[in-house]
């Protein structure tokens, strides 16, 4: 089968465009045709997780398809159920951290950069019939990681107002839409113009420019719960507006892993810090229940085929992109 493959050197330079080894699935597995699969920031990351010294490995965390061959003791999947892949392994109920031997699927056993994928058969679910492929291919991994952060951490509801810097991602597009869906403030931040249009076109009540001062801008309002993920860029500024006993989700740290902070005026501010990533499998239904009630799909940025990664990868890695970006599988 074709595939994306990353070996033998750090980075983008070890990823290629070729064949791989079609595999049978074992006991409780399933394997998938892959439509259409969706590119996170993880996959940038990956390349520099996964050792030259290590073997090749498929990257990919998201997809959708149809299952074409499932595994011994496998009943609640059939060939040719069309299928959305919830791209976690080893979290299926709801908890405050992942349980020991989570994984993420697409490092370190292989993903859905490639035509067919094999997962356990808990994690394909039936595709939401609203969604087309490539919509489904893109939302599992990003609209997971949005619904926890804003719902089981950050407990977001129709009296909150939510601050969200760095409006662009396919996880902040999803914040702004789910935090809209239940009634809530929503305040968006961005360096583009083009950026803060469209979000201001997807429901947010304020766009903020990165280069203006957000306290100045807000006239001194302050908010009650900010979702971060810009990291080092943008934390202290995130905390400036967020309202005494407020509450900041982090689940990334694009500009950076390292900050500093004022710990006395942290405590003194009463401030709750909450780490987040990805979700249960109990979380991932309830997400999928929560876009079919509101009728919630992606913003789609741009689709490539397996073949243009090159470009695709560069989009993500340079933010140009608004929404999702994604590879179209098969038609």
């Amino acid at each position: 089968m074709k595939a994306l493959i990353h070996a033998n050197q750090e980075g983008i330079e070890g990823l290629t465009f070729g064949e791989a080894e079609t595999k049978e699935p074992q006991a409780g597995e399933v394997r998938v045709s892959l439509k259409a699969a969706g590119l996170n920031h993880r996959d940038l990351f990956v390349l520099y997780r996964h050792r030259p010294t290590e073997p090749p490995l498929i990257l990919g965390s998201d997809g959708a398809g149809v299952v074409d061959a499932v595994g011994k003791g496998v009943d609640n999947v059939a060939v040719g159920d069309e299928v959305i892949l919830y791209p976690a392994i080893g979290w299926p109920h709801q908890s405050d951290a992942p349980p020991k031997g989570f994984e993420i699927i697409g490092h370190p056993g292989d993903g859905t950069f490639a035509e067919q994928v094999i997962v356990p058969s808990e994690n394909a679910l039936p595709k939401p019939s609203f969604l087309t492929w490539e919509e489904a291919g893109v939302l599992s991994l990003p609209a997971l990681t949005a619904y926890r952060a804003l719902f089981t951490r950050g407990q977001v509801n129709k009296d909150t107002t939510l601050f969200i810097p760095g409006i662009g991602s396919g996880v902040a597009t999803f914040l702004l839409q789910f935090a809209k869906a239940v009634g809530a403030t929503v305040y968006v931040t961005s360096r583009s113009e083009e950026k803060r249009q469209k979000a201001l076109e997807l429901g947010a009540d304020k766009a903020l420019s990165n280069e203006e001062n957000w306290k100045e801008a807000l006239a001194g309002e302050k908010v009650d719960v900010v979702i971060e993920s810009v990291g080092a860029a943008t934390f202290q500024r995130s905390l400036d507006v967020l309202r005494p006993g407020g509450t900041l989700v982090t689940f990334g740290a694009s500009s950076g892993d390292e900050i500093n902070i004022n710990l006395r005026e942290f405590f003194y501010g009463q401030y709750n810090m909450l780490g987040s990533t990805m979700g249960s499998l109990e979380e991932y239904k309830n997400m999928l229940a929560f876009i079919e009630k509101e009728q919630i799909k992606p913003v789609m940025d741009k689709m490539y085929s397996l073949e243009q990664y090159k470009d695709a990868f560069e989009r993500l890695n340079k933010a140009e992109q608004f929404g999702k970006i994604g590879f179209i599988i098969a038609p």
